[in-house]
């Protein structure tokens, strides 16, 4: 079975204000194929856009039963699907552990509904790291990734996610840049 990787980003300008930009971007890979997405929303968190980055993604996919390998920094996403965070909320009537209601419940209804359509695995990402900045040490970076996400993956798997995140990265960037566009004064 051939596997769909995708890679998902999102960002917010403001993201504490009462009026920001967010932005979302996802490349998809499925063989020698390659897709890229990306959009942005006003006055919106970055948890939306996190979310709304593997929404659109998996909107585009034509077919069910894929298997599909999800890469994000998003810990709140990430986490959610890794440690079945919604196993627990569908029981609770969408109530957290704290006894509140869950936050961005209209899109984690969506996504949830790709989890019966799919074969999905979760692996977590460090962003926006540079591989080519003097400053990190990649090494060290790299025994993160696989201490989240297992040995399975070698270190050159680990500069190729990485370079495919910072795409996702930039898409982001780019959903906000849209939104900024100013019309035409005439």
């Amino acid at each position: 079975m051939q596997i769909v990787n995708i890679y998902t980003d999102g960002a917010c300008s403001g993201n504490q204000n009462d009026e920001n930009t967010g932005g979302w971007g996802a490349v998809l890979e499925y063989g020698k194929h390659e897709k890229t997405l990306f959009g942005g929303e006003k006055n919106t968190t970055n948890n939306r856009m996190e979310m709304m980055a593997l929404i659109c993604a998996l909107e585009a996919l034509h077919k069910e039963g894929l298997m599909i390998r999800v890469f994000s920094d998003s810990s709140y996403l990430m986490n959610c699907f890794r440690e079945k965070w919604y196993e627990k909320w569908l029981v609770n009537n969408w109530i957290t552990s704290s006894k509140s209601p869950v936050e961005n419940r209209d899109l984690w209804e969506k996504l949830l509904t790709y989890i019966n359509k799919h074969h999905m695995e979760f692996y977590r990402v460090k962003g926006h790291i540079n591989p080519k900045s003097k400053k990190i040490n990649l090494n060290e970076i790299y025994k993160k990734f696989t201490g989240w996400n297992g040995s399975s993956f070698s270190f050159e798997d680990f500069l190729y996610i990485t370079e495919m995140n910072n795409r996702a990265d930039d898409l982001a960037n780019q959903g906000i840049q849209s939104l900024l566009q100013l019309p035409f004064p005439v």
